[in-house]
């Protein structure tokens, strides 16, 4: 310590130094920790798509779907076609046997 100088001022600079020192490792920490957030968002974030990738994407879906629903439909009818089927033999059937 100097000792020309009076203790306080020595003392408010000490503490001065430490409160600089201590602020510019806060700033410090506070920007690894924004960097790592950053790291860590893109990570885990999801991705972004590009427009093409979107408009394939989009297209490959409605398409599925549209093979979907057309192959219910399809099984549809061909059950309902079935049960008709059933259903006319059997009255076609019973009309001959009270023919008889």
């Amino acid at each position: 310590m100097d000792d020309e100088k009076p203790i306080t001022e020595q003392a408010m600079d000490t503490i001065t130094s430490a409160v600089e020192a201590t602020k510019d490792a806060a700033v410090t920490a506070v920007k690894q920790v924004r960097k790592a957030a950053k790291k860590v968002a893109k990570k885990v974030g999801p991705k972004k798509t590009s427009k093409k990738k979107a408009k394939k994407k989009a297209k490959t879906s409605s398409k599925k779907a549209a093979k979907k629903t057309a192959k219910k439909a399809g099984k549809t009818s061909a059950k309902k076609a079935a049960k008709k089927a059933v259903k006319k033999a059997v009255k076609k059937k019973k009309a001959k046997k009270a023919k008889r």
